[in-house]
């Protein structure tokens, strides 16, 4: 029964640098043909090309780890409700960094500042792949929209870094159903990565402060006599 398990952690393992790679090669693929539709059709069935192959990895990936796992299908997209949301919209990815979250805080051994760094690090590059996609995608459906304030990409990263750190000044907005559905998903995962980097920050300055109580004599706090 537990070889099944075993397998879905290796082949985790395995696949964890190229499925990296292919979800940078498919933002790439994405930002040209949004950035840049003047371009010749070869350079842009190229892209559109490099994407759907992306993509097809990922639905092999899924359907692999699917089989490996032992459960029903049904079970499966119940327990990996992330992974489902991310096959669908592969602009997500990033989100797999709370799956990276959820086993550092499964951890038995004492945390180090290595962990809470490493934390801090992936919803920090989350946040600006999760920034840059959110961008992409507000621009594509937003430029060319009756009444859009959105205008031009420097706009769409101007509205996805003030909707990310939850500011959101309210200068720019999205007004298509898209765009607006894209909002509400960069506002949950703003607020998500707000809560996971202060709250590592603020379990490693408690567990430091604990450690350094625990190894001070008795009366050696500040103001004993």
């Amino acid at each position: 029964m537990n070889e099944r398990p075993e397998a879905q952690e290796r082949w985790d393992r395995r696949m964890e640098t190229p499925l990296a790679v292919l979800s940078l090669l498919f933002f790439a693929g994405y930002a040209v043909q949004v950035l840049a539709p003047g371009l010749p059709d070869a350079w842009l069935d190229f892209c559109l090309a490099v994407v759907c192959a992306a993509w097809a990895v990922f639905a092999v990936d899924y359907a692999v780890r699917l089989r490996l796992s032992g459960q029903r299908p049904l079970r499966f997209v119940r327990t990996h409700f992330l992974d489902t949301v991310v096959l669908v919209l592969p602009l997500l990815r990033p989100l797999r960094v709370v799956n990276i979250y959820e086993r550092i805080q499964r951890r038995r051994d004492q945390p180090r500042l290595t962990l809470y760094a490493r934390v801090m690090a992936y919803a920090g590059l989350t946040a600006t792949l999760l920034g840059f996609a959110g961008a992409l995608t507000v621009y594509h459906y937003e430029y060319g929209a009756p009444g859009a304030t959105i205008r031009t990409f420097g706009d769409a990263v101007w509205w996805a870094c003030s909707t990310l750190s939850t500011v959101g000044y309210g200068d720019v907005s999205p007004v298509t159903p898209m765009g607006r559905v894209t909002a509400v998903g960069v506002m949950g995962c703003g607020l998500a990565l707000l809560g996971a980097v202060t709250g590592s920050f603020s379990s490693w300055l408690i567990q430091t402060f604990a450690r350094e109580d625990e190894m001070r004599p008795p009366g050696g706090s500040p103001g004993a006599s």
